[in-house]
């Protein structure tokens, strides 16, 4: 099974910004432990802040890949092209978010990548990552 991580913008500053919301953890500390504990999977990462190249790597891998694991961060709010990108890909999209984006402010509410995900996971810190995982292993 071939499942990948894509993470969007900001995340790559998780464990130093906004550690009462993100926690202290970095991605990558996190990744690694992911990966040891799913050996049989072939688990990959990406992550960009770039809207354009989140759209490439999801139309690279959206039809070769079993699962993508998606973290658009800010641009799940604002971004129709990373949601149309979505719908136009045949493999499975899990959108995830750390926190709970419905304890958040009011634009953080709206998500243009919903409509075209096998389904949302909010608000679980990193382990929201491994739920979606999970929804891909037990299907």
């Amino acid at each position: 099974m071939k499942i990948i991580i894509i993470n969007g913008p900001n995340l790559n500053l998780l464990g130093k910004r906004e550690t009462t919301i993100y926690g202290n953890q970095t991605f990558e500390e996190y990744f690694g432990n992911l990966k040891t504990k799913n050996p049989a999977i072939s688990l990959e990462y990406y992550q960009s802040n770039i809207e354009g190249e989140l759209i490439d790597k999801l139309q690279e891998v959206g039809f070769d890949y079993d699962g993508i694991i998606l973290n658009a961060g800010a641009y799940t709010h604002t971004s129709i092209g990373i949601g149309d990108a979505v719908k136009a890909i045949e493999t499975p999209v899990v959108e995830v978010h750390i926190s709970n984006t419905f304890n958040r402010e009011d634009f953080r509410h709206q998500s243009y990548i919903s409509a075209g995900a096998k389904g949302v996971i909010l608000g679980f810190g990193m382990q929201s990552y491994e739920l979606a995982l999970q929804s891909f292993l037990s299907n």
